[in-house]
């Protein structure tokens, strides 16, 4: 576990701009479990992506005219069983942070993972996730 005053300016880098910060269990499952709307998931990090990348690309994403309709945030290495909960709503694939999740109507409908997050720029990532938006929201 990371400690707090560490975590904590990453954490806010995405609830500042409107996100919602999850950290236990029932509350993802209460969230991604939802039968209708869509909801945005980031499963936040330490690492170098997650602040050149992923934090980017989601808030630049959510700027667009179509987007989910609730979006939220786990952080990897601090809130663990909720990050464990997320990653159960995501297989087939396998845990990796950052990543991000769309649902639509409880239904996982994209996902983007940290190999597609990793040394992309973080445009790059948002006009992923706007395609996504623009199909599912």
């Amino acid at each position: 576990m990371y400690p707090a005053e560490l975590t904590a300016p990453m954490a806010a880098d995405l609830t500042d701009f409107g996100f919602e910060g999850l950290t236990s269990p029932e509350q993802v499952e209460e969230v991604l479990s939802a039968k209708e709307g869509t909801v945005l998931i980031v499963v936040n990090s330490v690492c170098g992506c997650a602040a050149a990348n992923a934090r980017p690309a989601a808030k630049l994403a959510i700027q667009n005219e179509k987007s989910p309709d609730k979006t939220v945030t786990v952080f990897a290495g601090v809130d663990k069983e909720a990050v464990n909960k997320a990653r159960e709503f995501f297989a087939p694939y396998p845990p990796s942070s950052p990543c991000m999740a769309l649902f639509k109507d409880g239904r996982l409908v994209h996902f983007v993972e940290r190999l597609h997050i990793e040394g992309r720029p973080a445009q790059m990532i948002a006009d992923n996730l706007i395609g996504a938006f623009n199909q599912f929201c």
